[in-house]
C-alpha cells in the first residue's frame, strides 16, 4: 500500500525555521520531522512512499539523496564515472519526489498524483505531525466500514496549563493535557480510489473542498485516537517535540 506525505506547504506559521527550510526538513532531533513519519508508516511495514513535492521541494530531494550516501559505504570509480552504494540502507523506503506545484492547495496535490496511486487504496498525511496512532487498526476500521475515506480522530492539546480551584484558593496547577474539548482532524488517513472523484484542480482544498463533502455523502469514517498526537504549527510546538525527543522517551517513537 502507498503513502502519500503532503510536504509542499509554505509553512508561514513557522516562518522562523521556513524562510529557508520547507517544514518538513525542519529537525526534531537530529533528523527532520519527515524522517520522524518515515520511520513510524515504516514500523507498521508501509514503506511505499510519495512526497507531494512544492516549496523548496528541491530541499527535500537532496536531503534523501544524501541522506542515502552519507550513511552507506560506497565506491567510486572516477575513470568510469561510476558511484555504487556498497551495502543496504537499515531504512526499507520506496520513494518517489514528485513535484505537485509551488502553489497548489492540498487536495489539489492529491489530484496530481493519481497517476502514480491507481486504483488501489492508499495512505495519507501532512509533512509536519508525529503520534503514536496505530495504523493497523487505523487500517482495519477503515476497510470494515466499507467508506471512501477514513480520517484520525484527536484532541488538540490545550495551549496553556490549567487551575485546581477549591473556595477560591489555587491547590494545584495543571500541565498542558491533551484536553477534551472537541475532536480535530488528527491527519493521519486512508483513502479509496474514489477520492478523487472529489478533487478537482489545483484550487482545490482537501479538509474543505473534499472531506467536508465526503462527510455529507456519508463516505467519511472517524478513527478515534486517544494517544499522543503532536503537530508543528509554531516554534513553541517545535520546541515541545525537541524536548520531548531530547528526554529519551519520545512518546511517537514506536520503532526501535
Amino acid at each position: 500500500m502507498k503513502v502519500v506525505i503532503l510536504a509542499g506547504g509554505f509553512g508561514t506559521r513557522l516562518s522562523e525555521e521556513t524562510e529557508k527550510t520547507p517544514k518538513p526538513l525542519v529537525e526534531v532531533g537530529e533528523n527532520p520531522i519527515i524522517w520522524h513519519i518515515m520511520k513510524h508508516y515504516e514500523h507498521y511495514g508501509l514503506s511505499d512512499i510519495i512526497v507531494a513535492l512544492g516549496y523548496k521541494g528541491e530541499a527535500i530531494k537532496k536531503y534523501f539523496m544524501d541522506y542515502l550516501n552519507y550513511r552507506c559505504n560506497m565506491r567510486i570509480d572516477f575513470s568510469k564515472a561510476e558511484v555504487n552504494v556498497q551495502e543496504r540502507s537499515v531504512e526499507q523506503w520506496k520513494l518517489e519526489l514528485v513535484d505537485t506545484g509551488l502553489n497548489t492547495l492540498t487536495g489539489g496535490r492529491v489530484k496530481r498524483l493519481q497517476p502514480w496511486l491507481g486504483e488501489e487504496t492508499f495512505m495519507l498525511t501532512y509533512g509536519d505531525g508525529v503520534s503514536d496512532i496505530n495504523l493497523r487498526n487505523l487500517l482495519e476500521l477503515h476497510r470494515s466500514q466499507g467508506r471512501i475515506g477514513t480520517v484520525s480522530a484527536v484532541r488538540p492539546p490545550a495551549r496553556f496549563g490549567g487551575l485546581v480551584i477549591d473556595e477560591n484558593i489555587v491547590v494545584e496547577f495543571t500541565e498542558k493535557p491533551q484536553i477534551g474539548e472537541g475532536w480535530i482532524n488528527g491527519g493521519f488517513m486512508v483513502f479509496e480510489p474514489e477520492v478523487f472523484d472529489y478533487l478537482e484542480g489545483d484550487d482545490t482544498i482537501l479538509e474543505s473542498h473534499c472531506l467536508e463533502k465526503m462527510a455529507e455523502d456519508g463516505q467519511l469514517t472517524a478513527y478515534p485516537h486517544n494517544g499522543f498526537w503532536q503537530c508543528i504549527d509554531t516554534l513553541r510546538d517545535l520546541q515541545l517535540l525537541n524536548s520531548l525527543w531530547n528526554s529519551g522517551s519520545p512518546p511517537w517513537k514506536i520503532w526501535d
